[in-house]
């Protein structure tokens, strides 16, 4: 790919790391580019946040596309994952520590499978503390790690699809299809509730936005990889 391919504009699918936020994936592409080509300055952005404990695809837009960014994240997404039932933290996922633990013994496949029907279609969903979103300017979760207590309001979202693959003792592995602005992280802890016990986001991975999917994605290295050869 040339350094003007680049600055006119392109859509790349990677695959997020582990443990990698979606800024440090955006940083990385930045300066590799900037790097080979010797540029100065040229935009690059992500079209929609992955959470560090997830996986999957990222879309990065360069230069002219990234003007196409409001578009991508409008699309619809998939996801496919892992519920942890019997326990909850208080950032719904394994960033934070259990605290609290819930009877499970009553948890059948079968109920697992009809909650699921809750759930499907447009809903009201409350958005995680531990998140992104802002309020008065300051990010939710400088408000949750500062141990303040802030009211979030419930936002319309839309699960078109959401399927359990496979239950393994507490753990839930799912697939779900959504609208932009689900938390898949608040969904685990409204259907660990919903099955009157209680439930966290143990795995996540994102297979597909719109038309793209995570099986065409390179890794950051494969990225840097082909970059340099």
């Amino acid at each position: 790919m040339t350094k003007e391919a680049f600055i006119a504009g392109q859509t790349l699918l990677i695959d997020k790391p582990l443990n990698w936020s979606s800024f440090q994936v955006v940083n990385k592409l930045r300066w590799l580019i900037r790097k080979q080509y010797d540029i100065k300055k040229i935009k690059v952005g992500h079209a929609g946040t992955l959470d560090p404990l997830a996986t999957g695809l990222l879309l990065i837009c360069t230069g002219k596309s990234t003007k196409t960014i409001n578009e991508l994240q409008g699309q619809i997404k998939e996801y496919t994952g892992t519920i942890t039932l019997g326990g909850t933290t208080p950032s719904y996922d394994l960033e934070t520590e259990i605290d609290a633990t819930f009877p499970v013994d009553h948890i059948t496949p079968e109920l697992i499978e009809q909650t699921t029907q809750q759930f499907i279609g447009v809903i009201n969903q409350f958005p995680p503390v531990f998140s992104a979103l802002k309020k008065e300017g300051k990010r939710l979760y400088e408000y949750a790690r500062a141990g303040e207590n802030v009211e979030v309001q419930p936002r319309q979202i839309e699960i078109k699809a959401f399927e359990i693959t496979k239950i393994e003792e507490n753990n839930v592995n799912f697939r779900v299809v959504c609208s932009k602005g689900t938390y898949i992280r608040s969904l685990a802890y409204d259907f660990g509730k919903a099955l009157n016990s209680g439930g966290h986001l143990s795995k996540l991975c994102r297979t597909k936005i719109g038309q793209y999917k995570v099986e065409d994605a390179l890794s950051v290295a494969a990225f840097e990889e082909e970059l340099t050869s």
